[in-house]
């Protein structure tokens, strides 16, 4: 399947590892030019030295997307270099997992301060660039946001207002001519997904392969997916192979959630 990605612009928030490291190597494979952006400088541009040394074309841009000024700043970057913007994929912010009675309300601000108010100041700061060339965007969210877990109020609290906002920006999107999508990625196999399979291991004092196995099965998979599998997707719903495709929200976490 040829996706017509060449001489594109994507931005990329969250890139400098998992999934955003991966959607960034997967895109500039199909020719798009990236613009990647996380907190750390040096991961970043590692990255991007590999992706030139792959034939791609990439700039890094190292910022912290809780700053209000931050999300205009890093697309004024992309336009300076590239003079267009095709492609917004929100991914950066991970949440803090635990005890909701623990949970401060420090942690709250500041899982919805990175993960929804950093997507929302980017998406408008992008809007008038993505009109101009018919261009989209993609919201990382996550399957906490479809079903409540005890131990993930706050994720899954950011990851349904994700999944609303891309809704409702898709609306404005069918008027603008802007594509807006999310995903919805179940347990993939990131580091901080080796950090809960390893202190699963040293709880039950069992080695690591085993507690995997534990940890797939509490979540009723077969397996454990990978970044290349988002990242994947990423490229399908950037390519015109998916133009109807609007305020989609997929799922791809292995059959986990079984609810409408």
């Amino acid at each position: 399947m040829k996706l017509n990605l060449e001489k594109k612009v994507a931005l990329i928030t969250g890139a400098s590892k998992g999934i955003g490291y991966a959607i960034a190597k997967t895109l500039a494979s199909y020719g798009m030019s990236v613009v990647i952006a996380a907190r750390t400088e040096s991961a970043l541009s590692a990255l991007a030295e590999s992706i030139a040394a792959s034939g791609g074309n990439a700039i890094a841009f190292a910022t912290d997307l809780m700053h209000a000024d931050s999300a205009t700043n890093l697309v004024d970057a992309a336009m300076n270099k590239f003079q267009r913007i095709d492609l917004i994929v929100n991914n950066a912010g991970a949440t803090k997992r635990g005890d909701f009675l623990t949970l401060s309300d420090q942690d709250w601000r500041d899982g919805f301060e990175l993960k929804f108010h950093g997507a929302v100041r980017l998406c408008r700061a992008a809007w008038p660039h993505l009109i101009q060339s018919r261009g989209g965007i993609i919201n990382i969210a996550g399957i906490g946001g479809r079903t409540g877990n005890r131990e993930f109020t706050l994720g899954g609290s950011v990851n349904a207002a994700m999944m609303l906002f891309t809704k409702a920006l898709a609306d404005r999107g069918v008027y603008d001519g802007v594509r807006v999508n999310a995903i919805n990625p179940g347990a993939i196999a990131t580091e901080r997904l080796t950090r809960r399979i390893s202190t699963l291991a040293a709880e039950q004092n069992i080695d690591y392969e085993k507690a995997s196995d534990m940890l797939a099965a509490k979540e009723r998979i077969a397996k454990f997916g990978l970044p290349d599998d988002i990242a994947n997707a990423v490229a399908f719903l950037a390519s015109d192979q998916s133009s109807y495709l609007q305020g989609g929200v997929i799922d791809i976490d292995g059959g986990a959630t079984r609810t409408l």
